[in-house]
């Protein structure tokens, strides 16, 4: 008996030592030579795809600094990127079975993903807002009864606009795109009165679109949510070494270098700038580096 609870003990020790392992990023990183980067392909100025492998933005240029710091701090004189698009509904479970090493896309830190997955600290702070056509009747979440509102699978913003106290007692028909882009095609073909999604990706499909003045973004805001790099959870190590390269970036200038590229000036493949200045709270993220989840943050407007 005692022997089996010792052979017991021993398969437990040696399956929780699996275990860590599994988690170990650095390790993985490090032995295989390479890292998968989780890219998305419509994610407005944070992310996107220019086509043809091609992938860009805010928080893809984040993540190439994040992969150089961590490649020098292993002593590699090189390290394979690879590249895994993934939309809203995969990217958690890409990043929890190891799929993906680090998401740098456009999710929002909320504490229920937080059981799920880590999150870096956060760069970018996001109002959700809802996208029109510039001719449309439509000035505010009251005039959206009987509309058809667009928004994209796995994400919360419909079901943030159907908590605001301005919609209570409003109906509407809700419709889902399979990505950012998906849904913007809602709203410019007709199919949809409205998209709801984070500001920065509805600027950033307006001005990529073939006649950015046809949309207007409407002045109310349904919630303010952190957006971050994503990880896996139950990784200290990687996650330090991902944190500490986003304070290098802040602290050297380049996070606000870079907010201003893409976010400031016009950005491929339009040359269209998506003109959204960095808010107060992004810019108290960066002065005040922290992984809070949105349920932290003061709701606007409810």
């Amino acid at each position: 008996m005692k022997k089996h609870l010792l052979t017991l003990a021993i398969a437990a020790l040696a399956a929780g030592g699996a275990s860590a392992q599994s988690n170990d990023t650095l390790a993985k990183i490090k032995s295989s030579g390479s890292i998968t980067q989780g890219v998305r392909e419509s994610s407005g100025a944070l992310a996107y795809t220019l086509g043809n492998g091609v992938y860009t933005g805010f928080h893809y240029d984040v993540c190439q600094n994040i992969i150089k710091d961590v490649r020098r701090s292993l002593g590699l004189s090189q390290l394979d990127i690879k590249y895994q698009p993934v939309t809203s509904a995969n990217r958690i479970p890409l990043v929890k079975n190891g799929t993906v090493d680090i998401e740098c896309g456009s999710t929002t830190n909320d504490a229920s993903r937080q059981k799920e997955v880590s999150f870096a600290n956060t760069l970018y702070v996001e109002e959700v807002r809802i996208a029109v056509k510039a001719d449309s009747p439509i000035k505010s979440i009251a005039d959206l009864k009987g509309k058809t509102v667009a928004t994209t699978t796995g994400t919360t913003s419909v079901q943030l606009l159907r908590q605001n106290k301005r919609a209570s007692g409003i109906d509407f028909k809700e419709v889902t795109g399979k990505d950012h882009a998906d849904s913007f095609l809602l709203l410019e073909s007709g199919r949809a009165d409205a998209f709801v999604m984070d500001g920065q990706i509805l600027a950033g499909n307006i001005s990529k679109s073939k006649n950015p003045k046809d949309f207007k973004i409407l002045g109310d805001v349904l919630s303010v949510e952190p957006i971050a790099i994503m990880i896996r959870k139950d990784d200290p190590a990687f996650k330090k070494a991902v944190d500490d390269s986003i304070a290098a970036q802040v602290k050297s200038g380049e996070i606000a270098k870079l907010y201003d590229k893409w976010f400031i000036k016009p950005i491929p493949p339009t040359n269209t700038a998506v003109n959204l200045p960095a808010s107060q709270a992004t810019k108290d993220a960066w002065a005040n580096l922290n992984d809070k989840p949105k349920e932290e943050y003061a709701a606007n407007k409810q």
